[in-house]
């Protein structure tokens, strides 16, 4: 069986997501649920949602929160409730946060087709599954942010001002938002990054060391000694999520001080671009395996 997604995306139904959402709410009143018990709620839920026919995420989760009170977990069907209208405050705020910051130009498309709402979107709905908790809510994002925007901001603007959002959240009770204002840098960045790189004709991590060579800002020995072949092989073991692992301190001073920049001042490699070249380089006289050096 197919569900629909609040988004309108279908996906196949996982009755495992019913279980951790009930286990969820027991765990709420500080009362702990038997895998039969909720193995005979499941069976409930499952049977209502058949006798109903119900497809879509709203439907069955009124079916759950029914079945809890019909087998007398009245406590645990308000925890479910209280959940519910959590989440629902946490989608309202992930949507307000998107709508203003690229009301200014968030149709615009990247060269893989996606626009800028869906990657901020994205990264949002990631936040909030790295970064649980209420000091961590993006309703409290949402809320510095709004504080920032000002009328006739452009898109960059309103990035920097969501950036700077998160930077003042960032407490000594609540660290971790330096890291979610450093996953709101990186996306501002590979933002602009990505236009630069289209308009000097840069689509690959080849093409990039090809354009930084001709403009002196790479040694020649990385086309000299790695074939074309090597390169894009190496450009495989970049993985972007790394990013995720920077504060905002750090982030921010790589862009600024050590990642390649035109003479012009225009920052036109990624950190693990950077990182990627400095492996190409330390393992170039490598005598054996050196591409497993490289990835090293």
């Amino acid at each position: 069986m197919e569900i629909v997604k609040r988004s309108g995306a279908a996906e196949a139904y996982d009755g495992s997501k019913i279980v951790a959402a009930m286990a969820g709410a027991f765990s709420d009143t500080g009362r702990d649920a038997s895998e039969e018990l909720l193995a005979a709620l499941l069976d409930a839920v499952e049977r209502s949602i058949a006798q109903q026919d119900a497809r879509n995420v709203e439907q069955i989760q009124d079916i759950v929160e029914r079945c809890l009170m019909e087998q007398g977990c009245f406590d645990e069907a308000k925890a479910y409730i209280l959940y519910r209208h959590k989440r629902a405050e946490l989608r309202a705020a992930r949507a307000s946060i998107v709508q203003t910051a690229c009301s200014a130009g968030g149709c615009e498309i990247d060269a893989t087709g996606v626009s800028l709402a869906e990657r901020l979107d994205a990264c949002l709905a990631r936040i909030q599954k790295d970064f649980p908790g209420d000091a961590y809510a993006l309703t409290v994002l949402a809320a510095k942010f709004a504080s920032f925007v000002k009328p006739g901001m452009g898109v960059d603007d309103r990035l920097s001002a969501l950036v700077r959002a998160a930077v003042e959240l960032t407490a000594q009770e609540a660290p971790r938002w330096e890291f979610i204002a450093a996953r709101l840098l990186s996306l501002s960045f590979n933002r602009t990054l990505a236009a630069d790189c289209a308009a000097r004709g840069i689509a690959t991590f080849y093409d990039k060391v090809r354009w930084l060579t001709d403009q002196d800002l790479y040694g020649a020995y990385i086309l000299q000694r790695y074939s074309r072949a090597e390169i894009e092989e190496a450009a495989g073991f970049m993985v972007p999520e790394r990013d995720e692992l920077f504060t905002y301190s750090g982030l921010d001073l790589l862009l600024k001080r050590y990642v390649i920049s035109t003479r012009q001042h225009v920052a036109i490699e990624s950190p693990q671009e950077m990182f990627l070249g400095i492996a190409l380089h330390l393992a170039i006289d490598e005598p054996a395996d050196r591409m497993q050096w490289v990835r090293r």
